[in-house]
């Protein structure tokens, strides 16, 4: 699926605490029923994303990647948080997991390595793909799939958040 404006947005990343930093920006955005997809390779840096993502979200438990339960969910004093991981799950097996309830839903959704379920993601996300650039920075790759993520972008590229 191609994003509306053929656009890709980045952030460079040098310390944790930059990758924090981003959790942050876009939980400003956040309404019931964002939906943030996560790829990248193994040691890219997901988890922690999605670690500091869930704190600027109001999270208070600790987050690891859900790989052997597929879905987490967490009560945030702001919205809840659906994190997902599909790294050991079949497409076929994701689509009996009912993951429109929770795209659709009255929280935001964080789904790590969303590749592998490409068909089943909504038309409407920002994606996100993380690689790695010598041995500290990792770059932020966001695309956005739909009017509100193409504004988050937008806003953000404006405040020099984003390159």
């Amino acid at each position: 699926m191609r994003s509306l404006t053929q656009s890709t947005f980045t952030y460079y990343s040098q310390h944790e605490e930059d990758t924090d930093s981003l959790g942050k920006l876009l939980a400003a955005y956040l309404v019931p029923g964002s939906v943030l997809t996560l790829d990248g390779d193994l040691g890219a840096g997901k988890t922690r994303f999605s670690q500091g993502f869930a704190r600027a979200i109001g999270i208070q438990e600790y987050v690891n990647s859900p790989t052997f339960t597929i879905i987490k969910e967490y009560e945030g004093a702001k919205i809840p948080f659906y994190h997902m991981d599909m790294y050991r799950i079949s497409q076929e097996e994701a689509d009996e997991l009912g993951l429109e309830d929770y795209f659709y839903g009255s929280g935001v959704t964080l789904i790590e390595w969303s590749s592998l379920i490409e068909d089943l993601l909504p038309p409407e996300r920002l994606a996100i793909t993380i690689s790695l650039q010598g041995d500290q920075t990792r770059v932020f790759h966001l695309t956005p799939y739909g009017d509100p993520y193409v504004s988050w972008c937008r806003q953000m590229k404006e405040n020099g958040h984003l390159q």
